[in-house]
């Protein structure tokens, strides 16, 4: 039964990454030369439920359909996401793309669980916490996300970034930050607040579905 659960709460969160996908302006949101997204949120969401396994998984198909997206729908930067896309002032793309596209997806996917679970342990596990603890976990797997994938953008593609935004020296950085400080800031208190609203009830639904066939 619990194979079962586990299966069907997976297909669930990933046919809701799908139809984030599908709907023009609900999973990616364009703001000037990168997309704000919302798919991150229930890859959270999964972590915490399902586990860091699953939810890496679920991470690895958000950063597949970020690859897809970005090789279909041109935008400025699609080349960071994207190793079909030619990088700027060449005439071929980068496998380095894959990496700005998967491993801050996958990892989305593994450390809300464990700041859930450390948190728990910080605070005893009392149910006033839980909160907290979800909120916390929330933003700090949206800011993963955000955090690494401009990073290594910065760090794998510094110049044709730069060409992109039309910045050089220190104002490519400062760039970086912008986007983590807002949009970046943004995206990660949605996601927390949504991470409370959902997690919290399916964290019932299955602590009293569990309790009933005890």
């Amino acid at each position: 039964m619990k194979n079962t659960k586990t299966f069907t709460l997976t297909a669930m969160f990933l046919a809701i990454l799908i139809l984030l996908s599908a709907v023009p302006f609900l999973g990616f949101i364009p703001i000037g030369p990168i997309n704000a997204t919302t798919m991150h949120i229930p890859v959270i969401i999964a972590s915490i439920i399902l586990g860091p396994r699953i939810g890496a998984f679920l991470g690895g198909v958000f950063g597949i359909i970020s690859m897809i997206r970005s090789t279909i729908v041109l935008s400025p930067l699609s080349f960071v996401f994207s190793p079909f896309i030619p990088v700027i002032g060449t005439d071929q793309g980068s496998f380095k793309a894959v990496i700005v596209a998967m491993v801050p997806r996958i990892l989305i996917g593994v450390v809300p669980y464990f700041v859930f679970m450390g948190l728990k342990k910080l605070t005893k596990n009392k149910p006033t916490s839980q909160t907290f603890s979800l909120f916390i976990a929330g933003f700090l797997g949206s800011a993963t996300n955000t955090i690494l994938v401009m990073n290594l953008i910065y760090f794998l593609f510094k110049d044709s970034y730069a060409q992109s935004i039309g910045a050089s020296g220190a104002a490519i950085y400062t760039a970086i930050l912008t986007v983590i400080f807002t949009s970046g800031i943004v995206e990660a208190i949605v996601a927390a607040v949504a991470t409370v609203g959902v997690t919290s009830v399916l964290l019932r639904l299955v602590k009293n579905n569990a309790t009933q066939k005890l």
